[in-house]
């Protein structure tokens, strides 16, 4: 199957620039070309260790929407990321779009890319979601803890590890009030805060995501936090599932139950803390085992998602993995799949 062409196109000194400061997020002016019709748009270079890669990955704002083009160089399989949004959408947690194209840069093919949707206001208009403020987890600072991830001491700010993007200055206010108040009740009273303050059924449903794809990574960073203008109330949006489905942030080969069951973050924690919470989060993880967790209903997308890539794959020189890698990939994840399946229904047996 055809893939669809994305192709960048830089001036000398904009092609400059770009390279120049690899490190820097300052965007860059050019162009691109999308079924056909070109437009200007705007890009930079994005991720964290990645940007050091031979295949980078770009973020391109193009008519006012922004766009990530993933070379997703750690995943042999270039789909967990594509793979972990659907299943989120399957768990009713609202998640970013994505599709496989080819991404040409001034004429040079740089091979298949992930084009993934950016968590911005079009996001929430197309869903016909009301947001109020938008902050991005972009370290693992964004753990709901008072201190910092690396130290035993109180982080100099309580928005440490978030990059605001959206709503007013009382919305930084809002959000540490909440991250304060975590710590600050307990029993009953926490209870009711957190179902005053928290979509709790949003929140558990992500937790259960990110426990089931086993993004070790997914609960500390890597996601989107607003809060829901009719309800007031705070959500969160799956971000990077990338080192999910048996492998990791650098593509390593992990146990299937390196995750636990619980998650690891200081809201998770207070979540499960409570009885009513408890029983939710178990009733979600159960209900999952039933449904879209399962080989009959993840395997076909995995299949069809490799094979519309494989004939690609085969002829991008840009890949870090070898073809045969490649072709292992939806055993690897059939098995952890299954390994994952037991693990889960042995915790709740458990707990």
């Amino acid at each position: 199957m055809a893939l669809p062409i994305r192709s960048l196109h830089l001036g000398e000194n904009e092609n400059y620039e770009l390279e120049r400061n690899l490190w820097n997020d300052r965007f860059i002016a050019a162009t691109m070309r999308v079924n056909g019709q070109s437009s200007k748009v705007l890009v930079r270079y994005r991720g964290g260790h990645t940007r050091t890669y031979p295949k980078r990955s770009y973020e391109v704002v193009r008519q006012g929407r922004v766009y990530h083009y993933n070379a997703e160089f750690d995943d042999p399989s270039m789909i967990r990321n594509a793979l972990s949004f659907r299943f989120f959408e399957w768990l009713k947690v609202p998640s970013p779009r994505t599709r496989h194209v080819l991404l040409y840069r001034n004429g040079e093919p740089l091979g298949v890319y992930l084009e993934i949707e950016g968590v911005e206001r079009h996001f929430f208009r197309k869903r016909g979601i009301g947001y109020a403020s938008l902050f991005y987890a972009v370290n693992n600072d964004a753990n709901f803890e008072l201190r910092a991830s690396d130290s035993l001491h109180h982080k100099s700010s309580l928005l440490s590890g978030y990059e605001h993007k959206a709503g007013g200055y009382e919305e930084r206010a809002r959000l540490m009030s909440f991250i304060k108040g975590i710590h600050e009740h307990n029993g009953s009273k926490a209870a009711s805060f957190l179902k005053c303050r928290l979509d709790t059924d949003n929140y558990l449903r992500w937790l259960a995501g990110a426990v089931l794809t086993g993004n070790y990574d997914g609960f500390e960073q890597n996601y989107a936090l607003y809060r829901h203008r009719k309800s007031g109330k705070f959500r969160i949006i799956p971000w990077d599932y990338e080192g999910t489905w048996g492998r990791n942030c650098y593509g390593n080969v992990v146990s299937s139950g390196l995750v636990d069951v619980k998650g690891y973050n200081a809201l998770s924690a207070k979540l499960l803390e409570q009885p009513a919470f408890r029983a939710r989060y178990k009733t979600i993880l159960a209900e999952a085992l039933r449904g879209p967790f399962t080989e009959r209903r993840l395997m076909p997308v995995v299949r069809r998602m490799m094979g519309e890539l494989s004939p690609h794959i085969r002829k991008d020189t840009m890949q870090r993995w070898e073809f045969s890698e490649f072709r292992g990939e939806e055993e690897r994840i059939r098995t952890y799949i299954r390994e994952r399946r037991k693990l889960i229904a042995a915790a709740i047996r458990k707990w």
